[in-house]
């Protein structure tokens, strides 16, 4: 009996942990009883036009002190709503599916004439984000739990959620003691060691490690990028994945399971994102248009490794997968990437398009070179045409050699 009662305790003790820390708001329903519950942390980190047509970034957090007007709940749904500061509010759509819910939208809205958040802007207009964040199959009558950073882009606004308690349904007014907890915070699964051949006759042999199997072709998967639930997609992604990733000595090579793995990101007019999450890695694709011609121009990979170890690597300044604006790139065959010293990425039937989605079907597509036969044409006449002319040259040497020789006995 102690035991279980020490384990309630330990889940009591662990929500006042979680609770001490960050934004905390209590919702009540029309009969005074409590039916949402949240603490939280929130970042914000915001581009913004700054006045002589200079961009500018804002970073700043939720505060502790926020009102929650605008906030109720129900038994089907529910929404979450902090105002604070000059004008600025950040709201949490829930709903129910079945025995769980999650939460279907973060709307952020900032007022950019808070001279005190967003100085010397050239603009005083309140405008508003919405995104997805991945709070789902939360058991009803639990918590959601995740200490863990999540940052949720959009094309001009970076969200960054840690320290997160939610019910967003809360039943007979009392908060629940049990816990959903994300992903992010589940201790990996731990791998087997590595197998070792035994000495047969000579004990002082060391014993030598197994070779690593050698990876499948990753499977290729279909993402999209929507607006909303009801859009049509603004983003296209077909490809298989692989990520190569070096820690100290040791190189590792991950496929990306396109079965397990959540689709996001965001459309933008100058930036797209395609972000790709499973419970071994998650890797963020962003990608420009300069009005002629789209580009990959960052990728930021975070990877759990065999190891236990999590891996974290960013390139912003890259220049690949580029195609006319309108069109989509393509690439079947297999392209190695190198984004920084430590991580590589490999692409399988790569077919994408960021930016001028038309009716949620990809584009007429612009070639990788690997891909383009036409260009092989003139290389294999180019190749044969200095083949011949090596021909004619060592002929004509040979032959005056032999003519100088001739001179020479006469």
């Amino acid at each position: 009996m102690f035991r279980y009662g020490a384990f309630a305790l330990l889940l009591a003790f662990e929500c006042v942990i979680h609770l001490s820390r960050g934004t905390e708001v209590t919702v009540k329903d029309k009969d005074d009883k409590l039916c949402l519950y949240a603490n939280l942390s929130v970042n914000f980190s915001v581009s913004y036009m700054a006045s002589e047509n200079k961009s500018a970034l804002a970073q700043f957090e939720l505060p502790a002190e926020v009102t929650s007007n605008g906030s109720r709940c129900d038994n089907a749904s529910s929404t979450l709503k902090l105002n604070f500061g000059a004008g600025h509010s950040w709201t949490v759509n829930f709903s129910v599916s079945g025995n769980a819910y999650r939460a279907d939208s973060v709307t952020f809205s900032y007022n950019l004439s808070d001279a005190t958040v967003f100085p010397k802007s050239a603009s005083t207009d309140t405008l508003s984000v919405t995104v997805r964040p991945h709070i789902t199959d939360v058991s009803m009558g639990t918590c959601y739990s995740c200490k863990s950073q999540e940052t949720i882009r959009s094309d001009s606004v970076n969200q960054t959620l840690w320290n997160v308690l939610i019910q967003a349904f809360v039943s007979n007014g009392t908060q629940s003691e049990n816990l959903t907890t994300c992903a992010a915070d589940l201790p990996s699964t731990p791998t087997a060691s590595p197998t070792t051949v035994a000495p047969v006759t000579n004990s002082t042999v060391a014993p030598t490690t197994a070779p690593a199997p050698t990876l499948p072709t990753p499977t290729v998967g279909n993402f999209s990028v929507k607006p909303d639930d009801n859009g049509t997609a603004c983003l296209l992604a077909n490809l298989g994945l692989r990520i190569g990733v070096k820690q100290g000595e040791k190189y590792q090579e991950m496929n990306l399971d396109p079965n397990v793995t959540r689709a996001s990101g965001s459309c933008g007019v100058n930036s797209s994102e395609l972000v790709l999450e499973s419970n071994a890695m998650t890797v963020v694709l962003t990608f420009t248009n300069d009005t002629k011609k789209f580009r990959l121009q960052a990728v930021n990979v975070t990877a759990k490794l065999s190891s236990g170890v999590t891996f974290s690597e960013a390139n912003g300044s890259l220049s690949l997968w580029e195609a006319a604006v309108g069109s989509s790139y393509m690439c079947n065959k297999e392209q190695n990437d190198s984004i920084t010293g430590r991580l590589n990425i490999f692409t399988f039937n790569l077919q994408v398009q960021p930016f001028a989605v038309k009716k949620g079907l990809f584009s007429t597509a612009h070639e990788c070179p690997m891909d383009d036969t036409s260009i092989l044409i003139p290389i294999i006449v180019g190749a044969a045409l200095a083949g011949l002319i090596l021909i004619v040259v060592i002929a004509y040497v040979i032959g005056r050699r032999k003519t100088y020789v001739g001179y020479q006995t006469l």
